[in-house]
């Protein structure tokens, strides 16, 4: 803009010196219509050049009326945009306050919770003493009364010795008396042996070479003995079952272990192995009762308790579920 309204100076400026130049430079005659000339030129000139600024003019106060305009509407463009801003910035804070509030109860959770835990340790740390002061208890009284056990346990046998010391006369009197006896009475006494024998089947079980020799002990010989128990029918597989069962009812075993106390009691293997197979028994729970029979009068470490177990009879797997069940 500047620079045009430089150059229609410049044009009235050539445009006014032309005039003069034209006016004073012909003869005097002439002088007058040069004038006239000359005027209407500069006449020209000047309405041009300030045709040409009015149009410029009109059209820079267009322009800055437009911008203006385009000014105003990127102001209301700008303020939405900052009112958008600040909303955003006041939900963004009053995120982070839910979310301060949400941090402060965990963390006063998580103290409650540590508060109750150790309470709770405390607690256990209180049932444990006791515990063990009742384990402690538990221990000395069983001790003392092992050691009553086994005092009394001496005097019985000392008494027993004592009794047997005095009774031997008398026994071997009637020993004697009873070999004379069967010397003169022979068929009476196999009948004697054969009543004695059916009379101890009667009120518990034996094997055969069992009751052979719990005649012998009574005083039979062996030929009257073994003549008696051959005499009598008995099923020699059910009186394993029986006392199979019979064991089972006031003490612990384990499968191989009752075998092998069969086979003590003269049955045979494959009788006392039918026998025990025959019976209905829990082997786990026997090995828990065993275990619990061995704390009760003597003390066992761990370990110790399963290989005691183990040495019994039970397996691995059962011994060390019954050492958990007795409280190790």
């Amino acid at each position: 803009m500047a620079a045009f309204l430089l150059f229609v100076m410049l044009l009235v400026l050539v445009g006014t010196i032309v005039f003069f130049v034209l006016s004073f430079s012909k003869g005097e005659g002439n002088r007058r219509k040069y004038l006239i000339r000359s005027g209407i030129s500069l006449g020209a000139v000047l309405f041009f050049g300030f045709g040409a600024g009015l149009a410029a003019l009109s059209s820079s106060f267009t322009g800055e009326v437009a911008a203006e305009s385009e000014i105003v509407e990127v102001e209301e463009e700008v303020e939405p945009k900052e009112d958008s801003k600040e909303s955003e910035l006041e939900k963004d804070k009053e995120e982070k306050q839910v979310e301060e509030k949400e941090t402060k109860k965990e963390d006063e959770k998580e103290a409650e919770e540590q508060v109750e835990k150790e309470e709770e340790t405390n607690i256990v740390k209180e049932k444990q003493k006791e515990e063990e002061q009742e384990a402690k208890e538990k221990e000395a009284e069983e001790l003392a009364k092992k050691e009553q056990e086994e005092k009394e346990a001496e005097k019985l046998a000392q008494k027993e010795a004592e009794e047997k010391e005095a009774e031997e006369p008398a026994k071997k009197e009637e020993e004697e008396r009873k070999a004379e006896e069967e010397k003169s009475t022979t068929t009476f006494s196999q009948d004697q042996a054969i009543e004695t024998a059916e009379n101890y089947l009667n009120y518990t079980a034996f094997s055969k070479q069992g009751l052979i020799e719990q005649l012998k002990f009574e005083g039979f010989s062996q030929e009257e003995a073994t003549e008696a128990v051959e005499a009598i029918s008995v099923d020699w597989q059910q009186q394993a079952i029986s006392m199979a069962e019979n064991y089972l009812d006031y003490t612990a075993f384990s499968k191989s272990g009752l075998v092998e106390q069969l086979e003590f009691e003269g049955f045979s293997q494959e009788h006392a192995s039918h026998a025990v197979d025959s019976v209905s028994v829990d082997w786990q729970e026997q090995a828990v009762t065993m275990a619990q029979n061995y704390l009760d009068y003597s003390s066992f470490s761990k370990e110790g308790l399963i290989d005691q177990l183990i040495f019994e009879g039970f397996s691995s797997e059962h011994a060390n579920y019954a050492v958990s069940q007795v409280g190790f």
